[in-house]
């Protein structure tokens, strides 16, 4: 009881928080169930004041959404986009971070140096030099181009966290490992690789989020036309020139929430080990 007193203020606090922070989403999420005349003259929060208002609800956002042209297509593409995206950076940071965990080589240190100071570099510098390099080998407006882009893009954090993670992992295996005979790339497959789970299912929630949500990189790599025209861009064209459709983002990001949460629950329960462990050392 003298437990529950005495902690009794920092949950008070955790659920104030927690509230604070998830009340954009509900305001979004009733919003997305109003009519576009009742978001334009009053708050979401007169539907709680009067909630049997029937004027003012209407499935229509979401209809508008759903039923929009190619965007059964542009949610396609996001997953051609978004699936690759994530792979690709995960397996080549899973490499490297190994390597700079328990390989050595010259210039191991003052490469992973510069590994840690990409982190700190805004991605928005590379996009015209990267945009015209793409122009002179006919990648702008590929799927490929996007993938190499947010590879780039997401690398240094994915091998940075891998590396942390790795580098902890008991010593005496991998020299049991190598007394046995075992090379450098048997003792990734059999030890790292099963061993890093957590770490790999957290890194994987964030690029698949980062990559799912992107609209920059896309409409500069990618374009808006109706053939590669992802998810993102694809609801900003239902916004129209001047945003006078604002409204529909209301019900289209929800719309767009689907993927990335069944994606977030179906590995909930690596991501906090994971993320504690790639970016806590000692």
């Amino acid at each position: 009881m003298r437990t529950f007193g005495r902690s009794a203020p920092v949950r008070i606090a955790v659920v104030m928080i927690a509230a604070l922070w998830s009340l954009p989403t509900v305001g979004l999420l009733i919003s997305s169930f109003r009519t576009r005349n009742a978001i334009n003259t009053s708050g979401w929060w007169t539907s709680l004041v009067h909630p049997f208002d029937t004027a003012q609800w209407t499935i229509q956002n979401y209809t508008e959404v759903l039923t929009a042209d190619n965007m059964l297509n542009a949610f396609i593409n996001s997953l051609v986009v978004t699936i690759p995206a994530t792979v690709i950076p995960i397996t080549l940071a899973a490499f490297a971070a190994y390597a700079f965990a328990w390989m050595r080589f010259p210039g191991r240190s003052l490469l992973f140096a510069v590994v840690v100071g990409l982190l700190v570099v805004p991605l928005q510098m590379a996009l015209i030099p990267i945009l015209r390099l793409y122009t002179e080998l006919e990648l702008n407006g590929t799927f490929l181009g996007l993938w190499l882009a947010h590879t780039g893009f997401g690398l240094p954090l994915a091998i940075y966290l891998l590396y942390n993670y790795i580098s902890q992992l008991p010593k005496d295996l991998f020299e049991s490992a190598f007394i046995d005979g075992a090379s450098h790339f048997t003792a990734f497959l059999r030890l790292v690789l099963p061993l890093s789970m957590p770490a790999l299912a957290s890194f994987a929630i964030f690029q698949f989020l980062w990559v799912w949500n992107d609209l920059l990189v896309a409409l500069v790599f990618l374009g808006t036309g109706s053939r590669v025209a992802i998810l993102t861009a694809q609801l900003n064209e239902l916004v129209g020139t001047k945003g006078e459709a604002w409204h529909v983002l209301t019900a289209g990001a929800f719309v767009t929430m689907i993927v990335p949460m069944i994606v977030f629950f179906g590995m909930q329960r690596y991501f906090v080990r994971g993320l504690l462990a790639g970016s806590v050392k000692g």
